[in-house]
């Protein structure tokens, strides 16, 4: 096997960027993606021009480091989505949501129904069931509403 890859060293670099992206679909962390194009590249550039093993080491070294190069301005560049500070804060997710009141507040106080569930509701004035309210705060457990504009 070993004479075949010296008398073919093009089969040797294409079978280690298939065996990297491979691995690469098993583990999906992205660090043996751009080490498996680099040798895909390699074989194809060995393939082509018949390189000693000094050059083909130092091709698929300098492919790898520039893949990873591109690949992390390309990420830079984009904007990435960032982790939802209130995923598991419900209270805050209904902050500017607009629902209709079941039942009135009296005295500025009741309570909504939202989703499956309902909630305590607090306001600065009696509002009639059936009226549109819109979140504008959380405390603690109360939703803050007003009467939405639209």
């Amino acid at each position: 096997m070993m004479a075949f890859f010296l008398v073919h060293p093009h089969t040797f670099w294409l079978s280690l960027g298939g065996l990297l992206l491979a691995a690469e679909m098993l583990g999906g962390s992205g660090y043996l993606l751009w080490s498996g194009v680099a040798a895909v590249i390699t074989g194809l550039l060995v393939w082509l021009f018949p390189l000693g093993w000094e050059w083909q080491g130092l091709c698929f070294a300098v492919l790898t480091v520039i893949a990873a190069l591109l690949w992390s301005r390309w990420l830079a560049r984009k904007p990435q989505p960032r982790a939802d500070a209130v995923l598991n804060q419900r209270g805050q997710q209904l902050i500017g949501q607009r629902f209709i009141l079941d039942t009135a507040l009296v005295n500025g106080r009741g309570h909504m129904r939202v989703g499956d569930g309902t909630w305590p509701v607090m306001a600065h004035e009696d509002i009639p069931a059936g009226t549109r309210v819109e979140v504008i705060a959380v405390e603690g457990i109360t939703l803050r509403v007003r009467p939405s504009s639209q």
